[in-house]
């Protein structure tokens, strides 16, 4: 169900927060559904419980999943296909950015490009 990279410069915790986004975007997994448990994830993966409990607390934190004392964690409604198929979309403006940032972009020439999405200027070939 979860992908994990262990080559990725990703953080692990990361990746398994990203995959439940990604598992949300496809309908995979839909709000109501019950995530894996933690120790589940960390055994099929082969990684410590604690990055899975992170990736957990941050996905809470994020209002994304809830958890009830022995009963599990569960998708809310906050997460539904379009929110994350935003956030993913997002995430990944955010490393294109970073990318052209770190290739020289000034931030002038990334800013241009965004006024221009919004004043509708910008072509989508």
């Amino acid at each position: 169900m979860f992908q994990i990279d262990f080559a990725a410069r990703e953080p692990i915790y990361e990746q398994l927060y990203n995959s439940v986004i990604r598992l949300a975007a496809a309908g995979v997994i839909q709000p109501g559904d019950k995530l894996p448990p933690v120790r589940s994830i960390a055994s099929d993966l082969g990684i410590n419980p604690n990055t899975a409990a992170k990736a957990y607390r941050e996905l809470e934190n994020e209002g994304y999943i809830y958890s009830s004392v022995g009963r599990g964690s569960f998708l809310t409604d906050k997460l539904t296909a379009d929110s994350a198929q935003k956030l993913m979309t997002l995430d990944e403006f955010r490393r294109a950015a970073k990318n052209a940032f770190a290739l020289g972009a000034q931030k002038e020439e990334l800013l241009g490009i965004i006024e221009e999405l919004y004043r509708g200027r910008y072509c989508f070939d």
